[in-house]
């Protein structure tokens, strides 16, 4: 298995499982504040490597009258001041090319959405920062196609390339996670990223902006821990039925640290249980 390092942290060992969380977009610098705090207290306390995460636009969304965030440079701004107060990496979305050198000095970790993971260009250019790029298997895609994605990432000198499994479209409005994914795309050396709550994602469910089944999160990620995924994605907000975006697949904050713990204690026994 080929690791991938972002200075302390590391994806793809059998002794980490880092955390890649926040609200899903900026709705604003005092909800980013309190989230990132309470996250890194958590993260701290069970020794956890952990990303924040909030995307400054969400161009992706099903309604034009959707809430999208503040744009790229007032959402820049306050991630950075994130980095700077809370001393934590920062992982982001970018939707298009011309992005990439405004973020490329705030991005730890630059995220490919799932719409957009077979984009050769954005891949390319994004890869070519440098950065760790995290890419959002597309829920079109299966398990084997994203080795011809991450080749083009490879193509522009640059093999710190994650894959974030985050379920398959089945039928209308609806995703299911196949757990045989980890082993399929670890048999390329690529590290695996288990995303827990886009998982749960009802795409489009509730006609102007997608539903979710967040009730549904523990059991998925549990399986997904005990299958052998690298890390976790996991958008959270202190009161998820008021957020702007994606509300109903959320993990409330005040539910983290117990989910958490439970995953690192089924990542342990993987852990043991490979040893013997």
């Amino acid at each position: 298995m080929k690791t991938v390092r972002l200075k302390n942290i590391v994806w793809g060992s059998e002794d980490s499982l880092p955390l890649i969380a926040g609200p899903c977009v900026i709705e604003s610098k005092d909800l980013v504040f309190r989230t990132v705090e309470k996250l890194k207290t958590i993260c701290e306390k069970l020794k956890v490597p952990f990303i924040f995460k909030s995307s400054y636009d969400k161009a992706n969304r099903t309604s034009i009258d959707s809430f999208r965030g503040h744009g790229i440079d007032e959402g820049l701004e306050i991630l950075s001041q994130v980095k700077k107060e809370f001393d934590v990496f920062i992982l982001s979305d970018v939707h298009e090319i011309t992005e990439i050198e405004s973020v490329k000095d705030v991005l730890d970790v630059i995220q490919i959405p799932a719409f957009l993971c077979r984009q050769t260009n954005l891949i390319v250019e994004a890869a070519k920062t440098g950065k760790v790029i995290n890419i959002k298997k597309g829920q079109f895609l299966a398990p084997d196609d994203v080795l011809n994605i991450v080749k083009k990432a490879y193509a522009a000198g640059n093999e710190n390339i994650l894959i974030t499994e985050r379920g398959t479209s089945f039928g209308y409005h609806n995703l299911v996670v196949d757990m045989r994914s980890f082993d399929i795309i670890h048999k390329f050396g690529i590290p695996v990223i288990f995303d827990s709550t886009h998982s749960v994602q009802l795409p489009g469910g509730a006609g102007t902006k997608s539903s979710g089944q967040r009730e549904f999160i523990p059991s998925l990620l549990r399986a997904a821990v005990a299958a052998g995924c690298d890390g976790i994605f996991m958008e959270t907000h202190p009161d998820p039925d008021l957020a702007l975006s994606d509300g109903p697949n959320m993990v409330p904050l005040n539910k983290v640290e117990d989910l958490l713990k439970e995953t690192l204690r089924i990542k342990e026994a993987v852990r043991k249980s490979s040893v013997h």
